[in-house]
């Protein structure tokens, strides 16, 4: 019996409604997702970026100008991706203070990276140790025992005599080229080894050896966002560099320590006020008055981290310091008179005198606001958490782009030109509690040695600047001096400073 055209035209309205409610479904289900992924994450905006790679190709020979340019089109606070990695980038004052104040704890992680990992035990250090136990552990022995007010204070002989060592130095060359750049790096590394090793550590080698060190760990870990790429950091020589540096470092380290152990078989005991901060780690380890044995490599890892940051960030400072007095002569000229004032005449300036220098502070504010040490500062978040109205997961690494801020002209008036009269009437300081100016971070990731480094920096410059007048070779005038930025993890001069310093009496 044929199908009558009755049961064709049922059958037919029949399979019509049921795809017209498979539509419906759909459509309404697609919604619903659609909708409900928005209510629950409202990322900040993203640039474009390529499949597998995100916008790794897009950092380019300079990642902190890159970044700034990134969030100059898309906002302060911008979500990008290295790879498979997401990489939140808050190029803003307002920005900060959420991450580093306001969120602070829930963003007090550091991302776990090959490189630290392999150059300081195992990312053993203040610096780059998740956060936890071991690390609130590891910076209050640094702060306890080398980095507080009283500690600063005691190793001032030290800091009076190497600056005095240098002024000598500089003075006996007759008006020949100095390079400025290089007597700088051994002040500061000479004051920080006699504090940590209770001794000097003059050596080319050693010189090397940390620029090496600062090199590979501020290089682009490719393995860090692509795992499975991770081989094009071995056939870079990138893994090969670090593993290099790390046994170099190490072998360093093994002789410091085995030293001065050495010295106590022999019945070589220091006072408390002579120890250096190595005799103090190895009394800690001896009695074990942390709650946790601290082990050889531990040791180790503090003690680099002091030593090459201690180092490497101040003399670079320095070096940006002078550069941009010798561009401008009427910046100069005003802070020759500051230190003469204060000085009446004595033959250098002492640490007491670096109270009255306001000018003298100024400059070094203005310093840190166009050059901060440190121009990306890493963390990571630990919850989900919501920042400037946007969900930020939990995990998700962070870069706070300090030299973007220091050059927002929000914040700042022509903010390319250095002008330390910007900071005469105004609060803003670098210690972590203004965010629109941080050159050692803030909240609890923030560097405990800024009280080490300034008073090194300011007592460094007074003295250079109150003994000579400075100019460069061959005639070549201060605009045109060459300011380039080398690509490191810190923020170095790419040449080094050659002048001329002649004797002002």
């Amino acid at each position: 019996m044929e199908p009558t055209k009755t049961m064709f035209s049922w059958l037919e309205t029949c399979l019509l409604s049921l795809f017209s409610l498979i539509i419906l479904i759909s459509f309404i289900s697609f919604k619903w997702v659609k909708s409900g992924s928005k209510t629950k994450k409202n990322l900040p905006p993203s640039p474009s970026k390529l499949p597998i790679i995100g916008n790794l190709h897009q950092l380019r020979s300079s990642p902190v100008r890159s970044l700034h340019a990134f969030s100059k089109k898309h906002g302060p606070l911008i979500l990008m991706h290295f790879g498979r990695v997401p990489m939140l980038i808050a190029s803003s004052a307002e920005a900060a203070k959420e991450i580093m104040k306001t969120h602070d704890l829930k963003f007090s992680n550091r991302p776990k990276l090959r490189i630290p990992d392999k150059l300081i035990y195992s990312s053993g250090d203040i610096t780059f140790s998740p956060y936890g136990e071991f690390w609130r552990q590891v910076k209050s022995i640094a702060v306890v025992h080398l980095l507080n007010t009283a500690r600063v204070h005691s190793f001032r002989q030290v800091r009076e005599n190497e600056i005095g060592l240098m002024i000598d130095t500089i003075a006996k060359g007759h008006d020949s080229l100095v390079d400025l750049s290089e007597l700088t790096f051994w002040l500061v590394n000479n004051i920080v080894c006699k504090v940590c090793f209770g001794r000097s550590c003059q050596g080319l080698k050693l010189t090397n050896l940390l620029e090496r060190f600062v090199h590979v760990l501020g290089a682009l870990c490719v393995g860090d966002y692509l795992p499975w790429l991770s081989w094009v950091d071995r056939l870079s020589g990138l893994e090969d560099k670090a593993c290099k540096v790390a046994k170099d470092f190490d072998e360093f380290l093994e002789g410091v320590i085995e030293e001065h152990l050495e010295k106590r078989k022999e019945g070589d005991d220091h006072s408390e006020e002579d120890q250096d901060f190595v005799d103090t780690l190895l009394d800690i380890q001896r009695d074990n008055t942390i709650g946790f044995a601290l082990q050889r490599d531990s040791i180790k890892a503090i003690i680099l981290d002091v030593f090459a940051a201690g180092t490497d960030t101040t003399y670079a400072s320095l070096v940006w310091s002078i550069s941009e007095l010798i561009r401008h002569p009427r910046v100069m000229n005003k802070l020759q008179q500051e230190v003469a004032e204060v000085a009446q005449g004595r033959s250098m300036i002492y640490e007491n005198d670096l109270e009255k220098m306001v000018y003298l502070k100024a400059t070094i504010k203005e310093t840190f606001r166009l050059y901060p040490p440190i121009p990306l500062i890493p963390r990571e978040s630990m919850q989900d958490v919501k920042v400037m109205e946007y969900d930020i997961p939990a995990g998700t690494q962070t870069i706070i782009n300090a030299w973007a801020i220091g050059r927002d002209p929000n914040l700042w008036e022509e903010p390319d030109e250095f002008r330390p009269e910007r900071f005469l009437n105004n609060s803003i300081d670098y210690k972590g509690l203004h965010f629109e100016l941080l050159p050692f971070g803030a909240g609890r990731r923030g560097c405990p040695g800024v009280q080490f480094a300034i008073v090194m920096y300011e007592l460094a410059l007074a003295n250079v600047i109150y003994k000579f007048d400075l100019s460069l070779p061959n005639g070549v005038e201060g605009k045109d001096l060459d300011m380039s930025v080398k690509n490191s993890i810190t923020l170095h001069k790419k040449s080094p400073l050659l002048v001329i310093a002649t004797p002002r009496f």
